[in-house]
């Protein structure tokens, strides 16, 4: 059901070719959970955020299944030289923070989903703050864009990334080569909640779904206990955006 161009699939082959290789030198690959990808349909799919690399590590495990990743990126990452094309040209969604173009973002990232494409959405809006990686507390974009649009809601998480480049890091750790696992799951249970009211209370309950089906996976894949509560930014007096974890 997918309605890719020429053009788009041809640079996605080329980001590829560019891409891929390195991406294996780095890591053994240990993928699971394939069969959870729809294929039929438009889905989002929610990772956890750990590494400024996740985003190569989850495009490289949809690439691999011939499904073409698209992402929420910032506005401002298209008018990097090179990147900027590579975005374009792939039609990727630009979204710009705190301001009134979020709106026109949000009606691209439908037309991705209406088109039958796979569009990430982060759902923790930042790399995580929690001291130990955790997936910390949700925003509500990703639950309301699914509750807009009925698409099905992929809950995802990887492991290992951080070794190769650690949260807020700028060292690539090469070697020895390090194994990155990454686990999609059952779709996110919001049936009850689709078609009624956007209330504050409803968009809350998805994204605790989300969140909590996202958290799963990540104790799956660590064989460890998530904490009873997930960290909250504003209550250590963290920014929502930005490199921090002070």
């Amino acid at each position: 059901m997918s309605n890719e161009t020429t053009k788009s699939r041809l640079v996605f082959a080329l980001v590829a070719g560019a891409v891929r290789p390195v991406m294996n030198a780095l890591m053994a690959r240990d993928w699971r959970g394939m069969d959870k990808l729809p294929r039929d349909t438009g889905f989002i799919v929610c990772p956890n955020h750990v590494t400024e690399i996740d985003p190569l590590v989850v495009g490289h495990y949809l690439y691999n299944q011939k499904i073409m990743p698209r992402y929420l990126a910032k506005e401002s990452l298209f008018r990097v030289p090179v990147l900027g094309a590579a975005l374009r040209g792939t039609r990727q969604v630009p979204v710009a923070r705190s301001t009134g173009k979020a709106g026109a973002s949000l009606e691209v990232a439908r037309d991705v989903i209406d088109a039958g494409g796979a569009l990430i959405i982060y759902p923790e809006g930042t790399l995580t703050r929690d001291p130990d990686l955790w997936p910390m507390r949700g925003r509500t974009g990703a639950a309301r864009l699914a509750l807009e649009t009925g698409a099905p809601v992929v809950p995802m998480a990887h492991w290992g990334a951080q070794d190769v480049l650690p949260r807020y890091g700028r060292k690539i750790h090469a070697f020895p080569r390090k194994r990155v696992t990454v686990l999609a799951g059952d779709p996110v249970d919001l049936s009850d909640l689709r078609g009624q009211p956007l209330t504050r209370e409803t968009v809350d309950e998805a994204t605790h779904r989300i969140m909590d089906a996202v958290t799963a996976l990540v104790a799956q894949l660590r064989g460890e206990q998530p904490p009873a509560e997930r960290w909250d930014p504003a209550a250590h007096g963290q920014p929502e955006t930005g490199r921090s974890t002070s």
